[in-house]
């Protein structure tokens, strides 16, 4: 072993490993960063789909409660005309579908039965005790309910109100229903979040029988679950899969890759006003750029680990050869010439050599002196 070879290679092989570790450091900190930042983005898809959710159910108990308090409402609605409550609203409701994404509105008495529909005036009479149990509650406890139901014409949002006669005596409710279509479309259109909604197959071919049988259909089946509706089908086709929808009791997010891009998705529970499960809304963002961040700065990580490396590794061999070997080479060679008897000649550039050389060459130059002076004498 040589100090010439084995000590470059030593503190070159330090420097590698010095500089990898804090490299590898730095991208698990900024991988780190990276998930903390994506971690914001799935709770910022969550709040969004979460508030809109609520507007709407503050919206449709709003528009439900705003109706049911009418005088001329009140009234016909006691007279039992729904003749005349269906002349009195159809515009209205016409008015508020087309642009507010109202889908149903319906009067309930309060034995339960459905009165009349605004959406579908010809089918009124079914008894809604079985599949609707936010009416059942909100007659029974005579207060104003909201939340998430499957009706006959499909799922929707709904706000329930208590209706009074003109004495004051409950006789039934009445509700809006606020389609989630027209709601997902918004989402899209304000935050560019792509969204679906799966609802249960059994509960909308045992309850909804006003909708239409192609949207059942083999396309839109997706485990147990119907895709209802969607922004972007065949995206959330390859975002939400059977096995991701087939246990959703709370909130739940993961990563996937689909069409080219690096999506986040945020699953979220729909549930009735009872805490029955309905169904599922899919979530989804572009995390391409957080992930692209990431591999770009692992390249710049590794570009710039070997040019430190390279630098640092230049740097040890120019002041190991430059500031030790060679003054040693130097000093070896003359102290050489010392033990073999040859001519001993002074040694030039010396005031470069090391401050912890200097004492040999002092040394070589008091040898050499000493036996030049015989040579003179």
């Amino acid at each position: 072993m040589t100090f010439r070879r084995s000590a470059p290679v030593a503190l070159i092989l330090a420097v590698v490993f010095i500089v990898a570790g804090a490299a590898l450091v730095t991208s698990r900190l900024f991988a780190g960063m990276t998930d903390a930042v994506e971690a914001d983005q799935f709770r910022t898809v969550q709040a969004i789909v979460e508030t809109a959710i609520r507007d709407a159910e503050n919206k449709a108990l709003a528009r439900a409660e705003l109706i049911s308090d009418l005088p001329v409402v009140r009234k016909l609605f006691a007279e039992g005309d729904r003749a005349g409550l269906n002349a009195e609203l159809s515009k209205m409701f016409a008015g508020q579908k087309a642009r507010h994404g109202v889908d149903q509105a319906q009067f309930h008495l309060a034995s339960l039965v459905s009165f009349l529909r605004l959406h579908d005036p010809a089918t009124f009479g079914d008894d809604l005790t079985r599949f609707r149990p936010l009416v059942v509650a909100a007659n029974r406890e005579q207060v104003p309910m909201k939340g998430a139901a499957v009706a006959r014409n499909g799922p929707a949002i709904f706000g329930v109100s208590p209706v009074l006669d003109p004495a004051g005596k409950h006789i039934g409710t009445f509700e809006i229903g606020i389609d989630y279509g027209p709601l997902l479309a918004a989402l899209k259109t304000a935050y560019g979040i792509d969204l679906a909604l799966f609802i249960d197959e059994a509960l909308l071919k045992e309850f909804a029988a006003g909708v239409d049988p192609e949207r059942l259909g083999d396309q839109n089946r997706v485990g147990k679950y119907i895709r209802f509706e969607a922004t972007n089908a065949q995206l959330m086709t390859e975002l939400a899969r059977p096995e991701d929808l087939a246990v959703v009791n709370e909130p739940l997010r993961y990563v996937r890759a689909a069409q080219g891009l690096t999506r986040g998705v945020v699953l979220l529970p729909i549930n009735s006003a009872s805490g029955t499960p309905l169904g599922v809304i899919a979530a989804s963002q572009d995390f391409s750029a957080s992930r692209a961040a990431v591999s770009r700065s692992l390249i710049w990580q590794g570009v710039v680990t070997l040019i430190a490396i390279i630098l640092l590794a230049g740097f040890i061999l120019v002041v190991l050869r430059g500031f030790l070997l060679r003054p040693l080479a130097v000093l070896g060679e003359r102290f050489e010439a010392v033990g073999a008897g040859t001519p001993l000649t002074p040694i030039v550039g010396t005031e470069k050599f090391p401050a912890e050389m200097q004492p040999l060459v002092s040394l070589y130059d008091r040898i050499r002196s000493r036996r030049t002076e015989p040579e003179k004498a």
